[in-house]
């Protein structure tokens, strides 16, 4: 029986969900996680989602067609990619694991009475976010494809944080077969002796303070996503009115300055404190220089990325 949730002015029927496993499954095994999967603490999902027009070589490209050609390349992906077609589940230390059983991942096929370019992609969290991506609830990988009345298609995935970040997602997205993933945790082991930084302790918190809610309201004063789209030739704009001669900065601080500026300008109050903090990604730093183990991280799957911010009223 198919459902229907009506998401503000359109409908999204959920037609079919099932279960796609990797082509050739590996022999089951448990693949611990890294110090910095751990980091995250509770469970965490994020999500990715991508839309595509109707293809203009003919009509021989229906919305069935195109979601057996995406089960299939799933099927083959998942074969050195085997660690998302497990699940999580603790160890006999009561510490979470992948259990790498070919669970498979969970396949959702919906139908989207709206035109694809009728999308509020501003508001993500009322539009695409609702029905449109894909609720985790087993496994550690969810797809969902949405087929549109202009006869288009949007694919979204959601991903277990714990497991990968957005550079490992980027790399089954751009499979490219002749690189393979690594899951090799050791190459994250700590340093002996050990050795931390006091500024670390203001950076932490007791988890038993985090009460994180299970369903957000939207009406509360939850984080909101919002999806931008910034051209190139602005980003070379801002990049030459914030750069001199003697000074030339980059597009990333270009950006982020004006971002932070447009996010101050919102507050209410003199009191009130503006954060931004810029994901970045620690395979290349983790090698110190060492070619050889700066190459294979390249490849590295799993979470390694940090958050350094700033702060100001």
């Amino acid at each position: 029986m198919d459902m229907h949730t009506e998401i503000r002015d359109f409908m999204v029927t959920m037609s079919k969900k099932e279960v796609v496993a990797a082509k050739f499954p590996n022999q089951e095994h448990w693949l611990p996680l890294s110090n910095l999967d751990v980091c995250f603490g509770p469970p965490l999902d994020f999500s990715l989602f991508f839309c595509y027009t109707k293809p203009t070589c003919g009509d021989n490209w229906t919305f069935v067609s195109k979601v057996e050609v995406l089960k299939k390349a799933l099927t083959e992906a998942l074969v050195p990619y085997y660690a998302l077609a497990g699940e999580i589940v603790p160890n006999s230390m009561g510490e979470p694991e992948i259990l790498c059983n070919n669970r498979g991942v969970d396949f959702i096929e919906g139908f989207a009475d709206i035109e694809l370019q009728n999308l509020n992609l501003y508001r993500a969290d009322e539009t695409i976010g609702c029905k449109l991506v894909p609720k985790k609830k087993n496994g550690v990988l969810a797809v969902q494809a949405t087929g549109f009345k202009c006869g288009g298609l949007m694919v979204a995935c959601t991903f277990g944080h714990q497991i990968m970040d957005a550079y490992s997602a980027s790399i089954l997205l751009n499979l490219n077969l002749s690189s393979l993933p690594t899951f090799c945790r050791s190459l994250l082991n700590p340093r002996i002796p050990g050795s931390f930084d006091s500024s670390i302790e203001n950076l932490c918190i007791p988890i038993t303070t985090f009460h994180p809610t299970k369903e957000p309201n939207l009406g509360a004063n939850n984080f909101v996503s919002r999806t931008y789209i910034v051209t190139a030739n602005i980003i070379n704009q801002l990049q030459s009115l914030a750069s001199t001669n003697e000074c030339k900065r980059t597009k990333v601080e270009c950006f982020s300055a004006l971002l932070w500026k447009i996010i101050a300008k919102s507050g209410t109050t003199d009191k009130n404190i503006s954060k931004l903090g810029i994901v970045v990604d620690g395979r290349t730093r983790i090698g110190r220089g060492d070619e050889e183990k700066t190459k294979i991280l390249a490849s590295y799957f799993g979470s390694v990325l940090s958050i350094p911010y700033g702060s100001k009223n």
